[in-house]
């Protein structure tokens, strides 16, 4: 179904086929299981770690594989979505896509020597603590606060919806450092599992990415090293800001691989599954449908690797991300539906993967900042 490609090399292809291997030996036979306990085994994770498929940018000082190309995130993004278990496989790609530059860009070397080896290994999850129970899109909104206490910060407050919230060992939280200040008030802080007054609270029940942890975090008078700091005293929402354009690409990426397979496992059923005598695929209307969503997405792989080639030469804009994540997902959300509508009766039963697909697709619309808020940013780059 997918238009040639020449976004990816010999290389590329070697690395997917590895990948693939990897998801089809230690994830898809789990995958079931994760879904009804709510969490991966975090035994997966370190061994995605020894075979190579987390922080591959990281320095090869650092146990990394010193490759600083985002097109390997994107085969193990595209790979997780065909083999339809988005849930299972979304704790590597938080870590490796949106998590890993805080600590690559924004560390010492002593923070660098003390993190980056666990975090290529798989020893160390991380997560980024961004919302809270009343402050979603509207960063400068943050309430949890982390005052300068000696060589040591208190952190106090409360965060929701975090992804990677149980099994993580290194979260990233946004806190004012400065409460009488907005944008510049903020600074970001790696809190590590164990320290005292630092709660997990709710594993979150969610209507879709069942196997994916998302909890509430709280933080009561917890002492963090001022050596946990990232950056300086009040760049943490500038940081944040900073690398949005390369967690929308993620989320891009991921959202047209996930309609693509899809796509295929629909064409697969409606080639199969005959009415009347004759596959259902052979209807005009279900011709249509197909054809509608072929060009639809022929068209979307064409724009998100054009977007990956734009963020490899440093060029992705946050206005050009911003479109890609809202008409993406838009995409994405609109062909599960459709492929749903397409397998019947069958596509509402749970052991169908286009009933999951249906459901962890919802979400792509809401995280990583709202398609609502994707548009506003895309409007004022038109002058309003």
């Amino acid at each position: 179904m997918m238009l040639k490609r020449s976004l990816y090399s010999e290389e590329h292809d070697l690395f997917r086929a590895s990948f693939r291997s990897f998801v089809d030996r230690e994830i898809v036979p789990r995958a079931d299981e994760w879904e009804a306990a709510g969490k991966v085994d975090t035994a997966m994770f370190r061994t995605a770690g020894a075979s190579g498929f987390l922080g591959m940018e990281v320095p090869e000082a650092f146990g990394g594989g010193g490759v600083d190309d985002f097109r390997f995130n994107c085969v193990i993004n595209e790979e997780i979505m065909a083999a339809g278990v988005m849930g299972s496989g979304f704790c590597i790609t938080l870590h490796n896509d949106i998590c890993l530059p805080y600590f690559t860009g924004a560390t010492t070397e002593e923070q660098k020597e003390r993190w980056l080896p666990g975090i290529v290994s798989g020893e160390l999850m991380t997560a980024i603590a961004m919302t809270e129970p009343g402050t979603g899109s509207d960063l400068a909104g943050v309430r949890t606060t982390a005052i300068k206490d000696g060589d040591s910060y208190l952190l106090n407050g409360s965060k929701t919806f975090i992804t990677n919230g149980i099994n993580s060992s290194l979260v990233i939280v946004a806190a004012k450092t400065d409460p009488s200040q907005a944008h510049r008030g903020m600074s970001l802080l790696v809190v590590e599992e164990g320290m005292d007054g630092f709660e997990r609270g709710r594993n979150l029940e969610k209507i879709g990415l069942h196997a994916q942890d998302t909890a509430e975090l709280s933080f009561t008078d917890v002492r963090v090293p001022a050596s946990n700091l990232l950056g300086q005293e009040g760049e943490g929402f500038f940081m944040l800001v900073g690398n949005l354009p390369r967690e929308r690409l993620s989320l891009s990426a991921s959202a047209v691989a996930h309609a693509e397979a899809a796509f295929a496992w629909t064409l697969d059923y409606c080639r199969e599954r005959e009415a009347f005598k004759q596959p259902i695929g052979s209807f005009q209307n279900s011709k249509f449908k197909l054809a509608e969503m072929k060009t639809e997405l022929d068209i979307a792989r064409v724009f998100i690797d054009r977007q990956v080639e734009a963020y490899l030469a440093g060029e992705l804009t946050a206005d050009d991300a911003a479109e890609a994540k809202w008409w993406t997902t838009e995409l994405e959300n609109r062909v599960t539906d459709t492929c749903l509508q397409l397998f019947g009766g069958y596509g509402y039963m749970e052991e169908y993967p286009i009933a999951r697909a249906w459901r962890d697709a919802r979400v792509q619309k809401i995280y990583g900042g709202t398609n609502e808020i994707m548009k506003e940013i895309v409007g004022r780059s038109l002058g309003f």
